[in-house]
């Protein structure tokens, strides 16, 4: 196999790669925020301020954004609204998140880091007691348009309700890269690439040999 041939697949591969995780629509318009707030008019609950997304929208700078998410997860034992049967309420925070997850992927998102809290405040000042919180999320959106339609989605109408029995407590805000020391997908995924084009190539010419 010609060398051109493999470096020029990964090539292929990695543009491919870029052209699904990367945002090449730009900001939000106008009329996508308002047809979005015209189609989830009236889903808002909790705290949720429309007026405070609305601004988050209309501010679009078409760059990905990674939401920090706090969540407690319900203790012991929740009824299934379907069955009615006792579930944890760690299986009903999964049958919400999963499918969250799925559809994340499905739009260039990820999960960037998921942990479980293993201590309590050890540094707060002027906020309220911890509710409780047992894990946090970081999520990568590839752009605020993803956010929105998969806010839209009306799988996510469907899961709500388990949502509401698996998370009594979160919040979230958006947030944007600054300093990190992990490489991201771009260079992990490039250097992937480069690795196996790199073997391949060596054993083809060990072949031809």
């Amino acid at each position: 196999m010609e060398g051109w041939m493999i470096w020029g697949g990964a090539l292929a591969l990695y543009v491919l790669f870029r052209l699904w995780y990367d945002n090449w629509r730009g900001p939000l318009t106008k009329a996508e925020i308002d047809a979005f707030f015209e189609a989830v008019q009236g889903k808002f609950g909790g705290n949720n301020d429309p007026a405070v997304l609305r601004a988050f929208l209309e501010a679009d700078d078409g760059r990905e954004f990674v939401m920090l998410n706090l969540v407690k997860i319900a203790p012991g034992m929740v009824a299934d609204p379907d069955t009615g049967a006792q579930v944890p309420g760690e299986t009903m925070m999964r049958r919400y998140s999963d499918p969250f997850v799925r559809r994340l992927l499905g739009r260039g998102g990820h999960p960037g880091m998921v942990g479980r809290k293993v201590g309590p405040y050890v540094d707060a000042w002027n906020v309220e007691a911890d509710p409780g919180w047992s894990i946090f999320g970081l999520m990568r959106y590839r752009s605020r348009r993803d956010m929105i339609r998969m806010a839209a989605d009306p799988l996510f109408a469907e899961v709500h309700p388990y949502k509401l029995l698996g998370i009594p407590v979160t919040f979230s805000f958006p947030t944007q890269r600054q300093v990190s020391v992990y490489a991201g997908p771009r260079v992990t995924v490039a250097l992937v690439l480069a690795l196996a084009a790199a073997l391949l190539h060596l054993a083809a010419l060990t072949v031809l040999a």
